[in-house]
């Protein structure tokens, strides 16, 4: 399966960071991406359960393809959501339900800087992409 767009120009842009400074760097600069969810928008029913962190997430059906817009008040974390939205952003229900969250964050040379908390929070975040899929069907 070929990589959305942005989720291509993510992989170049990180394949030539040299270090985890130039990482760390780079992710917070995509966490800056991210468009900011409405107080109304970081209600209950849209919070991810099995996060450490507070995390927010929206999907939203348009034309078979699901775009995804999520929020967290943690500033690593942000970058790390915007590098999966990247990566599932306007994919249909089956190719989202085939991306592995740990194979696309060790492309990006991130793998070990997942904790394992991290590690469960991305999970967590795709498994909740995957229940409004499921919602929708």
């Amino acid at each position: 399966m070929s990589l959305p767009q942005t989720a291509a120009e993510a992989l170049d842009a990180f394949d030539q960071c040299h270090g985890w400074e130039q990482r760390a760097r780079l992710l917070m600069q995509w966490g800056e991406r991210l468009a900011s969810l409405s107080e109304a928008e970081r209600c209950e029913g849209n919070r991810v359960q099995g996060c450490e962190s507070q995390v927010w997430l929206i999907g939203e059906l348009r034309d078979d393809r699901w775009r995804f817009r999520a929020a967290s008040d943690a500033r690593l974390l942000r970058g790390l959501l915007a590098l999966l939205i990247a990566r599932v952003d306007d994919l249909n229900a089956g190719e989202l339900a085939a991306v592995d969250v740990a194979d696309w964050f060790a492309r990006l040379g991130l793998s070990r800087q997942l904790s394992p908390s991290r590690s469960n929070g991305l999970n967590a975040v795709l498994q909740r992409m995957r229940e409004l899929i499921a919602q929708h069907r």
